[in-house]
């Protein structure tokens, strides 16, 4: 798609021959993580849409959480399809062959902090609990995964200072959107690795329930 074979993004086999005659799955029965399927998801909401999907998001998500109007969401040079007379451009899936979603820190976490009131910004409901709820449930080849980048932390694996319930949003260079209802928390970690978010993660944790240190109005005098 786009000039890139389903099997292009983490494939399997030594060779390109290899890769395109790996062994094929029945739909449901197998497990892989693959950003150019999430492309045609991409192209597939487009196409229920029928507007580009960065007008969606501004709309519905980015706007009413009152996100900043620096990010962008890119496709590729040649992902540009008609729709209804118009030439638009599907989006990508992730950040991979420089297409993806460019968003700064304040903006991520705005974008969490929905997901932890369940799906509501002040008074307004814009995702549905239900959904999340959905989302949240491991799925059945993979655990750790819920609906497409909804990492989970089944069985404290992933993150093990975190609660079970915890969820993460992680783009490309391990850019993460910490989700933890139990904590009340959402943490924002850009370029993070090896064991850094699972560090990171237990020292806030730990804060949040350390007692603030006081100070009488004498010493403050």
């Amino acid at each position: 798609m786009w000039g890139k074979p389903d099997w292009a993004d983490r494939p399997v086999g030594e060779t390109a021959a290899e890769q395109a005659n790996r062994k094929l799955w029945e739909p449901g029965t197998h497990y892989k993580y693959n950003d150019v399927r999430v492309n045609v998801l991409a192209l597939a909401a487009l196409q229920v849409w029928r507007r580009p999907l960065p007008e969606v998001l501004r709309e519905e998500i980015i706007e009413p959480i009152g996100a900043s109007s620096t990010w962008r969401r890119y496709g590729y040079e040649n992902s540009w399809v008609d729709v209804d007379g118009k030439h638009v451009q599907s989006v990508s899936g992730g950040g991979h062959w420089g297409g993806g979603m460019f968003i700064n820190a304040y903006d991520m976490a705005r974008f969490g902090y929905r997901f932890v009131h369940n799906g509501k910004w002040k008074d307004r409901e814009i995702i549905s609990p239900k959904w999340i709820e959905m989302a949240r449930t491991p799925g059945s080849d993979n655990n750790v995964y819920g609906y497409a980048n909804w990492s989970l932390n089944t069985g404290r694996k992933p993150v093990p200072a975190a609660p079970e319930t915890a969820v993460r949003f992680t783009g490309n260079g391990s850019n993460i959107i910490y989700i933890d209802w139990d904590n009340d928390l959402v943490a924002v970690f850009r370029w993070i690795a090896g064991d850094g978010l699972n560090n990171s993660v237990e020292k806030i944790i730990a804060s949040l329930k350390t007692p603030a240190k006081t100070t009488s109005s004498a010493a403050a005098q």
